[in-house]
């Protein structure tokens, strides 16, 4: 059990504003970029273009991540609840289900490829913190002291040439 995170109904509204605020502020990152590339010539132009398309387009991008974000751990706390255990199971079934979900308007055949997807993305993402931690872990291993050259000649110091 992780008992780092808050507990499931906190952890869902917790996601789902985080999840909100990275979408907000990369949203918006682009928005400027792309509305300063399609603004006429002129700095007061481009300046004007780049803050009305971010005005535009950075709420949609944050709702969209938000309900990723809320789905996502709607379905991880459901997991936890049903399982027992929080496992890297859980995030990569909760990918799957979320990718399922968010696209079954389009068709069961696109459902079906999205859950194959976020199934596929987020066990690549587990998959790497897994190995993360363990390549942390050897940093930590305890090791015996070593002896030092003094120690090993007898204490004596090395004679200077």
């Amino acid at each position: 059990m992780d008992y780092t995170r808050d507990p499931c109904p906190v952890r869902i509204f917790d996601d789902c504003g985080g999840a909100y605020s990275i979408g907000f502020v990369g949203g918006g990152i682009f928005s400027l970029i792309g509305g300063a590339r399609n603004a006429p010539k002129g700095i007061r132009n481009r300046c004007f273009g780049a803050l009305a398309n971010a005005r535009l387009k950075a709420p949609k991008t944050a709702v969209g991540f938000a309900i990723w974000g809320l789905t996502f751990s709607s379905f991880d706390c459901t997991l936890v609840a049903l399982r027992r255990k929080e496992d890297p199971w859980n995030a990569i079934m909760s990918g799957a289900g979320t990718g399922f979900v968010l696209a079954i308007r389009q068709g069961k055949a696109a459902a079906v490829s999205s859950a194959i997807i976020g199934g596929v993305f987020l066990a690549m993402i587990e998959g790497v913190g897994i190995l993360l931690n363990r390549m942390q872990a050897d940093f930590y291993k305890p090791m015996a002291p070593q002896p030092d050259d003094q120690q090993a000649g007898g204490g004596q110091l090395p004679a200077l040439q």
